[in-house]
Parts: C-alpha cells; sequence; structure tokens
C-alpha cells in the first residue's frame, strides 16, 4: 500500500469542511473528469480535501494521481491498494483517512455540478447527525448512448438504495457502524447495507435536489449487458440482511417489475399446448417489452434481447435467494 500526502491549498493545520471520498479501479479518464468537477466547485479549494483510493489500478491511474498530488490545485490525499480490495474495503480505508466530520462519497464514473459541495455542505450544517443524498441523472453529454445496451444511475428523490455516487454520511455515524461490510466484497448492495444500518439506529436521511452529480452512460453491449445482469446474485444479500427493504421489491418479492410479468408469460407459454387461449396472459409481457424497447431508444426487434436480460436476471436472482436464504425473485 502506498500514499501520497494531502496536497494543494489549505492554511496550515485548518480542518476541511467535508471531506470527498472516491475509490476507483482502472478508469483514468473518467477519473481526470470528475477531479477536474471537483476542483471547479464553488465551495472554493480550501474548504474541502479529495481522498482517492486506488483500488488495484492497471491503467494509467497511478501515474494520473502521482501528477496530480505533485501538481496541487486540490487538497489531494492518495491511497493505493497493489490489489483490489473491493469497493467496500476501500471506501472504508478513505473516510478512515479523512480529516473532516462530513464525508461524501461519489464514484470515479461521476461528474458533480459546481454546486454540488456546497449544497451538501449547507444540508450538512442544518441537519448535522442526517445522511444527506443528492440527485443523480444521466450525463447530459452522453444520453444519445442510452440504450438497451447502456448503463447508468439516476436518482430523482430520497433512495432506499443509498448509493455511493451522490451521499454524505456523517464522520460519527460511519465511526459507529464500522463503515461499508466488507463482506459484500463486489458493488453489489454494500452501500444499501450500510444505508439500512444507520436507518436501524436511528439515523435520518434528507435530499438535496440541488446536490446534482451527472452519471456515466456506460455502453455495455449485448453480452456485457447480460453479465451485468447475471451478477443480481450478490444484490440479493442486503433483502436478506434488511427485511423491511423488502417492501421495495415489486409485489414485496420481485427483484425487478418485469419479472412477474416474465414469470407469467413463460407459465402462459407452457401452457399454450394443452389452451391455446393461455397465450392472451403473455401479452402484458410483451407490452412491457416493447415499450421498455420503446424507453430506452433501442428497435421494438430488441425486445427478444430484453426478454433474454429478465431470463438471466431472474436465474441470478434465483440462484442467490438460494445462497442468501431468502425469498426474492
Amino acid at each position: 500500500m502506498h500514499e501520497h500526502a494531502p496536497a494543494g491549498p489549505g492554511p496550515a493545520g485548518s480542518l476541511p469542511a467535508v471531506s470527498v471520498v472516491v475509490a476507483t479501479r482502472d478508469r483514468h479518464e473518467r477519473l481526470r473528469a470528475l477531479l477536474d468537477c471537483l476542483a471547479g466547485q464553488t465551495v472554493g479549494a480550501e474548504a474541502f480535501e479529495v481522498i482517492v483510493i486506488d483500488d488495484g489500478s492497471r491503467d494509467a491511474t497511478p501515474a494520473l494521481l502521482a501528477d496530480l498530488a505533485a501538481t496541487g490545485g486540490l487538497q489531494l490525499q492518495v491511497l493505493t491498494q497493489v490489489s483490489s480490495q473491493g469497493p467496500a474495503a476501500a471506501r472504508n480505508r478513505g473516510w478512515r483517512a479523512a480529516r473532516a466530520q462530513a464525508i461524501a462519497f461519489t464514484d470515479d464514473d461521476c461528474e458533480p455540478v459546481a454546486e454540488w459541495l456546497a449544497a451538501l455542505v449547507v444540508a450538512a450544517t442544518e441537519a448535522p447527525a442526517a445522511i444527506v443524498q443528492g440527485k443523480t441523472l444521466p450525463n447530459p453529454r452522453e444520453v444519445d448512448r442510452l440504450s438497451a445496451f447502456a448503463r447508468t444511475l439516476e436518482v430523482t428523490g430520497p433512495s432506499p438504495h443509498y448509493q455511493t455516487a451522490n451521499i454524505l454520511y456523517p464522520r460519527a455515524v460511519l465511526e459507529a457502524l464500522g463503515g461499508f461490510d466488507e463482506n459484500y466484497g463486489a458493488p453489489a448492495g454494500e452501500d444499501t447495507d450500510l444505508g439500512w444500518r444507520a436507518r436501524d439506529a436511528g439515523v435520518p436521511t434528507t435530499f438535496v435536489p440541488e446536490a446534482l452529480v451527472y452519471h456515466a452512460v456506460h455502453e455495455r453491449g449485448p453480452l456485457n449487458t447480460l453479465r451485468d445482469a447475471s451478477r443480481a446474485t450478490d444484490c440479493v444479500k442486503p433483502y436478506r440482511d434488511h427485511p423491511d427493504l423488502r417492501v421495495h421489491l415489486a409485489q414485496g418479492i420481485f427483484f425487478h417489475p418485469s419479472h412477474p410479468l416474465a414469470a407469467q408469460a413463460a407459465l402462459a407459454l407452457a401452457l399454450v399446448p394443452a389452451t391455446p387461449f393461455a397465450a392472451l396472459f403473455a401479452l402484458p409481457y410483451a407490452l412491457h417489452l416493447a415499450r421498455r424497447a420503446r424507453l430506452s431508444n433501442a428497435p421494438v426487434y430488441a425486445a427478444p434481447f430484453l426478454a433474454a436480460r429478465d431470463a438471466v436476471e431472474i436465474v441470478a436472482t434465483l440462484r442467490g435467494a438460494v445462497k442468501y436464504r431468502v425469498a426474492v425473485l
């Protein structure tokens, strides 16, 4: 493990109002865009520090961070993990190295607007014991990439998943809870788990739409999109650890709103040889797929791919249900 000490502006001995923690791996171009946005925050560079944890990158990330740490402009601290330990471990190392009492998290594929930290700091000052969530939208420069084969994030109100793309925790809350559960390992629910443990401990949450972050639109292609769907297995774990989270499942049991429709369609088609009339019960899912294709800027003939994606996700979810012994489909 290697460290670069904080560099850049900041009066000697003064503490920042907020620490920004970012875990990164192999996204040096995205990371540069994020750090450029942080350098342009309206609160001024002296009011915050940035802690970047390089979780075993093999691209140009180490060189980028070494250059930025040397040239200044931000109060930047770089923590390097030679081998990847996962986002939960990386973020834990980051917030524990932070100096501020307010810890803001964002991701290496995000671009906060200039007023992001100012809005978070105001909210944290008004409610110092609360978690602060901000608004997250697809990057407007990349919306033309949205399709059935793309991945992004949109959070327009209080989210039960507590995504680390745009959230602030009081340091005292992180210390009391021990931070992120490193048993989650892969990026699949560790942020949701932490938010719900805080919620169960009575920590309030506030939502600030002015704290806006733009999330990248990742073009994944058909094969990688199916691989992404297969990772739903580990996304089931928070529903076991936090039963109250189940209220946010479709009908209290289905991982995605499309799953009950897919299951109904599969059953209907299985009954068609004996009862041709049963095919009508597959119609709601067919209409759902056509609507999803249209909303994702995909042609209607992409609907079979969307059905395949649902099938992969349902199998992965069932695998997670068995693994974690919880009824989620």
